[in-house]
């Protein structure tokens, strides 16, 4: 994501897949912090081979005003790219999002994104 986004990933999970062709391919998911107090959930594939850092509109599968909600979002499309991922033959160690760890970034960007802007 462009340093000057809007937007604020606070968590992110990349794992490897093969597509239909048999190739390798990255899927990226993350859960972000959108101006007007949403949260949002995206998911792309390949993203390293865009043009652009920044997402794609339909990059996005979820985008709400809770976060347990976007929890729930991420989690389960993780659950379902790894359960696909294993039946490829790839064991990937990735852990669930977690509320705690989103919460203490979210916290630490509120009191600390000032600095972020000035430096």
């Amino acid at each position: 994501m462009p340093k000057n986004h809007p937007s604020r990933r606070f968590a992110e999970r990349t794992l490897t897949g093969i597509d239909d062709q048999g190739n390798e391919e990255r899927i990226v998911l993350w859960i972000e912090y959108q101006p007007e107090a949403l949260w949002a959930v995206g998911r792309a594939v390949n993203p390293q081979l865009r043009s652009s850092d920044e997402p794609k509109e339909d990059d996005y599968i979820f985008r709400g005003f809770e976060l347990d909600d976007a929890l729930n979002e991420a989690n389960g499309a993780l659950t379902d790219d790894l359960r696909v991922s294993r039946e490829e033959g790839i064991k990937p160690d990735l852990e669930p999002f977690e509320r705690e760890k989103i919460l203490a970034r979210l916290e630490h960007w509120f009191f600390h994104h000032d600095d972020e802007a000035t430096g």
